[in-house]
């Protein structure tokens, strides 16, 4: 039984974040510490190395290789991973992926205007 795609309407009904990735969009859940945001790509996506506070990603569907002091790892559906802070890191993320990731820090990406 395939229970992700699509996303629900009411997770599509959350703010809908400013992601500066072409192919890609996402919805978050905000409180005063934490972020959650759901994402979904539609294309191929490069996303270059970068740095920011804790994350920890749930991969629903697809397939991401993150690659984190020169070392590659493939997860797909039903798998996760944890980022430390400060840690740099960048993935090739595949068409197709969807994921709910929770930062440690309530601003990570802001809402789209």
């Amino acid at each position: 039984m395939k229970l992700v795609t699509p996303f629900p309407e009411f997770v599509k009904d959350l703010p809908e974040i400013d992601l500066p990735i072409p192919g890609a969009k996402g919805w978050m859940v905000q409180s005063d510490g934490q972020q959650i945001v759901f994402v979904e790509f539609a294309e191929k996506v490069d996303v270059p190395e970068h740095v920011h506070s804790e994350q920890w990603e749930f991969t629903l569907e697809g397939r991401v290789d993150l690659k984190v002091n020169g070392e590659i790892v493939t997860y797909t559906a039903g798998e996760n991973f944890f980022i430390p802070a400060g840690v740099a890191h960048g993935a090739l993320v595949h068409a197709g992926y969807k994921a709910m990731i929770m930062f440690n820090e309530p601003d990570r990406y802001g809402p789209k205007e």
